[in-house]
């Protein structure tokens, strides 16, 4: 009797603890996402000062915080940094925009699917960048191109996870739609969209790292402005550090959009934080 008694109190501690979250850790040490870039830095700043790093090979982290700051105290670096934004900004609006719909006319019809979803998976294959020389043909070298080339490059992530989170959303809604009657609009903004929103936001968060990538390249085709062209004047010259400044804008950039687009996942899908 004892032992029972003794069984079922433990049976009701353990019910009464709770789980302990697996292949988490139980406390999250703060900043510790910062941990791997101070030791690359200490590591960089090291090697520099003990000689091992060459400055002409890359200049020392001191020089470059230097040369940052006077990028910005003389208004050069902003110049080029709003440059870049504006450009990022219409061709990433361009390409999410036109994945979207057709992302919703291939999943959500046969005759889409059958007429679109084969010619995106083949320009799919084909490298952004080796694109640069038709479509310098075909638009110029002005601002035109350089939009259009980010335009593509942040496509195809947008489509092919709105594509894939369409087509593969249970067949029960649309049964439930049909006996519902629910008109193709309701469907679409009731179910379809809503269903679709985690796939879309995964390919959108791939997309603004992409859109910087492809903008380094496009910078570079006869610019007179922009981050890329900064960074291309500095390789004529030999600035290392004015290169490196290239690339920390342009990293933190992506650091600063991929959070951007996770806050408005957040705020857009609270309905996933209270599903069981």
């Amino acid at each position: 009797m004892t032992t029972t008694t003794g069984l079922a109190a433990d049976q009701h501690r353990a019910r009464r603890r709770p789980a302990r979250p697996v292949g988490r850790r139980a406390r999250r040490v703060p900043f510790a996402r910062a941990l791997g870039p101070l030791l690359v830095l200490a590591l960089w700043q090291l090697a520099s000062a003990t000689g091992v790093l060459d400055p002409q090979t890359l200049a020392p982290p001191g020089e470059v915080a230097g040369t940052g700051w006077g990028l910005l105290a003389d208004g050069e670096l902003q110049h080029h940094l709003l440059v870049s934004l504006r450009r990022a900004s219409a061709g990433l609006a361009f390409g999410v925009l036109a994945a979207l719909l057709l992302a919703l006319a291939a999943g959500l019809s046969r005759v889409g699917e059958a007429l679109l979803d084969g010619t995106v998976q083949l320009l799919r294959a084909l490298p952004i960048l080796a694109l640069v020389p038709l479509a310098i043909l075909w638009f110029g070298i002005g601002e035109q191109v350089k939009i259009i080339l980010v335009a593509l490059g942040t496509f195809f992530p947008v489509y092919l996870n709105t594509h894939a989170a369409l087509t593969g959303q249970d067949t029960q809604w649309a049964e439930l739609a049909q006996t519902l009657r629910l008109s193709r609009w309701t469907y679409l903004t009731r179910i379809a969209l809503p269903g679709a929103a985690p796939g879309f936001f995964t390919g959108l968060r791939m997309s603004v790292t992409i859109s910087w990538l492809v903008l380094v390249v496009s910078e570079q085709i006869n610019a007179d402005s922009g981050i890329g062209y900064l960074m291309t004047e500095a390789r004529t010259f030999g600035q290392t550090d004015v290169i490196v400044v290239g690339l920390v804008v342009y990293g933190l950039l992506g650091l600063l959009s991929d959070t951007l687009v996770r806050l408005l996942e957040g705020r857009v899908l609270t309905w996933r934080r209270t599903q069981p």
